[in-house]
């Protein structure tokens, strides 16, 4: 009997690989269209070693996914990877959003009472 477990996502492994600007923009390029790893190796002003240890983090992330075609490595976007990271950001920016409309709220309030005091006094 084969038993499927779904793991909950590394965002923290999703985010790391993200927060550097030449993974950013391998999986911008990877999102545009499929390219070898020697392809993208030629968009960078680093070792073709160097490149492929940024594709080993993406693809460690689970980001993208490498297939060997002949004797090109090509590597692709995995689109639900990046799904799910826009889904807990989506769910952040939520959080914040509803936190300005309160004190959006209270400063309104505030700015009410404000006005209600300075009018009882101005009738004394």
């Amino acid at each position: 009997m084969v038993v499927l477990v779904q793991t909950a996502p590394d965002f923290d492994r999703v985010f790391a690989a993200l927060a550097h600007h030449t993974r950013r923009d391998i999986v911008r390029r990877t999102i545009s269209a499929e390219e070898g790893v020697l392809e993208l190796a030629s968009h960078y002003p680093m070792s073709f070693a160097a490149v492929q240890k940024h594709i080993a983090v993406l693809e460690r992330a689970g980001l993208i996914t490498k297939q060997r075609i002949g004797r090109r490595k090509i590597v692709r976007i995995n689109p639900e990877a990046l799904l799910v990271a826009r889904r807990l950001l989506d769910r952040y920016e939520g959080l914040w959003r509803a936190r300005i409309d309160r004190m959006n709220e209270l400063i309104a309030e505030t700015g009410r009472h404000h006005r209600t005091m300075e009018t009882k006094e101005s009738k004394r």
